[in-house]
């Protein structure tokens, strides 16, 4: 099964660094380059790409207007580049699977591809999503995820056994860990400490919330289609109707 890759950046150099990047991946095909939003536009209704790569910022017509010209629900599986961390948070209120800070380092590429390999592989008939999800398996089984996580505080280190954490919430550029009552800061965007997550134990609920698999209690279902969270320790949780099917793959509900 191949997934077809659209790259959209107004920047040579940044589309030569993402085909650079699918170059070793042999189940990604790039179908096309675009230069600019007019033609990503008239690329994804032509050819609906499986994956999108998009550049926030271009000329006359910005990422996010592109996504506006398509519909949120016809675009394919979308990574935005940006070279600015103030778009993160705006991109996934559209929707994005993830979002890449230029320069893009080849580490964080190949996790959020990960990441986006897992959603389209929601999509796909049975088969195909066994064959993709052990190609994905095997992607994570290799990655070194950190069992612990440092935690500067008042000139000391800290550190903290990421099998602890009870969940992780975003607070602006700084994120919150909670464990088992006691609360650390960390100077890190919530984006960014789940990539470096194993994602058999820790599934964003929420654009704000981490959650640590293994404290959660039960699901229960709310309004407008939303879930509440609840964990071994009594904390109550609200998972988004966006992130549903990720806690579907993971058996949570």
């Amino acid at each position: 099964m191949t997934i077809r890759a659209l790259i959209v950046d107004d920047e040579p150099l940044a589309r030569r660094t993402v085909r650079r990047f699918l170059a070793k991946q042999t189940e990604v095909e790039v179908v096309a380059e675009c230069g600019d939003g007019e033609s990503a536009v008239r690329a994804i209704q032509s050819m609906r790409p499986d994956l999108l790569f998009l550049d926030v910022q271009m000329p006359e017509m910005d990422g996010f207007q592109v996504l506006g010209n398509i519909g949120a629900n016809e675009m394919p599986v979308t990574i935005f580049v940006t070279a600015y961390d103030r778009f993160a948070l705006r991109a996934f209120d559209a929707n994005a699977i993830d979002y890449l800070l230029k320069p893009v380092s080849r580490e964080r590429f190949e996790r959020a591809l990960v990441r986006a390999k897992q959603r389209i592989a929601q999509h796909l008939n049975p088969e195909e999503v066994s064959r993709l999800l052990s190609r994905v398996q095997q992607l994570s089984a290799a990655q070194d995820y950190p069992k612990r996580l440092a935690i500067p505080k008042h000139g000391r280190i800290l550190f903290v056994d990421t099998k602890d954490i009870d969940w992780i919430e975003a607070e602006g550029n700084y994120v919150r860990l909670h464990l088992g009552g006691r609360e650390y800061e960390l100077r890190e965007t919530l984006t960014e400490l789940e990539g470096k997550l194993c994602p058999a134990d820790f599934v964003r609920i929420h654009r704000s919330t981490i959650v640590n698999v293994h404290r959660i209690r039960e699901i229960q279902p709310w309004f407008h289609g939303h879930h509440r969270i609840l964990l071994e320790d009594g904390t109550e949780l609200r998972m988004s109707r966006y992130q549903r099917q990720i806690a579907r793959r993971l058996g949570l509900t």
